[in-house]
């Protein structure tokens, strides 16, 4: 009898299942079942181009195609997209030549850099103390020496380094000092470890840090011993050298008296990952051809290698709330919509995106490459992270790029929630990718929380009654949209730390495309009224000199514009498609 009863309790129990499965409505059930499977250990997180990814990939095809929606894509559901997944060491080598030849081992002397050019180059060894020129500072290692087509020598930090908040800090960075060895004409720079690292002189792990290289120049890393046989000659102690630049504030830098050749060969793994794409077409004869697009990234961070907050043993982040939860959001969706399509004035186009947390990887190759001439989108709404609501709370972004949203989100807004608004368009997240195209956003926001970017992040913290009310929400303000005679019109929304990755005095008004693998940095938009935008930059631009520097990615541009006050006027050559064009900025205070 008791076998009897299980039996009888396991049956229910499934068709239970199917009939929250097979819902048109949105519901908590359906919610909660589709979160635990996404967010499960079987999918180990999801990361991006993984085989996890592509399975999470076909359980979304599958419930577009249950629902009743046409493949996006000239006739399929998925979307390729290609990305660097990887980097590994290729043919290397480095040898220091003064009285004798002295061959280094690769991952034991010398390591190159993640972020290296591949190159062969020998030259002149020049010690040049920590490689900062700074004029503000009064303190400049490459004063009164020559490096053209020389290799340069330098500690690692900066010479103010027991001085909290130094001003010495913004020229640390070991892309910024390769930089600066680049543009004095340096061939190559050599990194060495300072004397706080003496006990553990680690060598860096060659790992990709999903940025492009600093080109024009070979980087490598040498260990602390293989500089001290160097000074030895000069009997110099390298950690009293160091001393007495850091004591005295004043460089230090000589020749060698050794040659140098090294070659660094750094190959990028390219790997392939994937969007998910559905469509409802719409009934009315004006307005079928114009689009909504619902979206939500499903990937995240595997188990934890990249953008991770755990401090422990590598672990698998299953991503609930991040970002099951949206993925989620659209799957119901799209199956509400479905069981309303003879209802739908406008089409739907729904969307599942990879390669968010890798940098909005997937969302900006598709409005490169969308279905429809993305002038027919009349906007775009997001869905991140909406599966921990708490005291009623969510915050929408976006709220400025219409007009129109703010009444409609006040308007629709039975649910009680308590609504933060942030207008700007361009964010953390893929409505960015969208905006950067001038279509309006919003972006669904339940906030962050102690799990983020952690293992803990699972599918039993979530508040599947409060994400239904959001999408019940979502799903009403959206169907004004589609339904709506007049399309939302869009708003440029000034943003004006857009592009800044370290403290600047200046404002260009540039925002990246991190997705662009190209040799300069490629704008994903403008900020209207900006510089930018002013000079007639827009997105697709590849910038490739900036003043009398060489721009080669984000980096570059950053540490470029560093060298300039408000009101400079400063030359930037462009690539746009096949032309090379030269403008003018005038750049403009933050």
């Amino acid at each position: 009898m008791k076998k009897l009863v299980l039996i009888i309790y396991a049956l229910l129990q499934v068709a239970s299942f199917s009939q929250v499965v097979d819902s048109p409505e949105i519901t908590r059930e359906e919610i909660y079942q589709h979160i635990k499977y996404l967010a499960s250990d079987e999918l180990e997180g999801r990361f991006t181009g993984t085989e996890q990814c592509r399975i999470a990939a076909e359980y979304i095809v599958k419930e577009f195609e249950k629902a009743g929606l046409q493949p996006a894509f000239n006739r399929s559901y998925i979307q390729e997209f290609p990305f660097i997944s990887d980097i590994k060491l290729g043919d290397t080598f480095c040898e220091l030549i003064n009285e004798e030849k002295i061959s280094l081992k690769v991952n034991n002397d010398f390591t190159p850099l993640p972020f290296s050019d591949n190159l062969t180059v020998e030259g002149k060894l020049i010690f040049a103390g920590f490689g900062i020129s700074s004029k503000e500072n009064n303190y400049d290692d490459y004063e009164n020496i020559d490096v053209k087509d020389k290799i340069v020598i330098v500690f690692r930090n900066h010479p103010d380094i027991n001085t909290p908040h130094s001003p010495f800090e913004q020229f640390a960075g070991l892309r910024y000092k390769a930089t600066v060895a680049r543009d004095k004409g340096a061939a190559g720079i050599i990194f060495v470890n300072t004397s706080e690292k003496k006990d553990d002189d680690q060598l860096f792990k060659l790992v990709y840090d999903g940025a492009a290289k600093v080109k024009g120049i070979s980087v490598i890393q040498i260990k602390r011993n293989i500089l001290q046989k160097l000074l030895s000659k000069f009997k110099i102690d390298s950690e009293e050298l160091e001393k007495q630049i850091t004591e005295n504030k004043k460089p230090n830098s000589f020749d060698l008296n050794t040659t140098a050749k090294i070659k660094t060969e750094v190959i990028e793994v390219e790997s392939i990952s994937w969007n998910v794409g559905g469509l409802l077409k719409g009934n009315d004869e004006k307005l079928s051809d114009e689009y909504l697009a619902i979206g939500a990234h499903f990937d995240h961070l595997g188990w934890g290698k990249q953008n991770s907050l755990y401090q422990g043993e590598p672990a698998i982040h299953n991503g609930a709330d991040d970002n099951a939860s949206g993925t989620t959001g659209v799957l119901e969706l799209a199956e509400k919509f479905a069981s309303e399509k003879n209802n739908l004035k406008r089409s739907i186009f729904f969307f599942a995106f990879s390669g968010e947390e890798l940098g909005l990887l997937g969302s900006n190759y598709l409005v490169n490459h969308f279905p429809v001439p993305t002038e027919k989108v009349v906007s775009m709404i997001n869905m991140d992270m909406i599966g921990r609501l708490k005291d009623s709370s969510l915050i929408v972004y976006g709220t400025g790029t219409s007009s129109n949203w703010k009444n409609i989100l006040n308007d629709k807004n039975s649910f009680g929630f308590k609504l933060t608004f942030n207008d700007e368009g361009f964010g953390p997240s893929d409505h960015s990718s969208f905006y950067g195209k001038k279509i309006p956003v919003l972006f669904f926001f339940t906030g962050t929380h102690s799990d983020y970017h952690k293992p803990s992040d699972d599918y039993d913290k979530i508040n599947s009654d409060g994400q239904e009310k959001i999408l019940k929400y979502i799903h009403s303000a959206a169907t004004e949209i589609i339904n709506s005679e007049n399309k939302p019109d869009y708003l440029a929304v000034e943003r004006k730390d857009s592009g800044r990755m370290t403290a600047s005095r200046v404002w260009v008004g540039t925002i990246p495309d991190f997705a662009g693998d190209v040799d300069g940095y490629k704008l994903g938009g403008v900020t209207e009224g900006s510089p930018a935008a002013l000079a007639g930059l827009k997105a697709g631009d590849i910038i490739t000199k900036f003043g009398d520097k060489k721009i080669s990615n984000i980096y570059d541009f950053t540490y470029a514009i560093g060298n300039y006050k408000p009101g400079d006027k400063v030359k930037v050559l462009i690539k746009r498609a096949d032309q090379e064009l030269e403008v003018e900025l005038e750049l403009k205070a933050r």
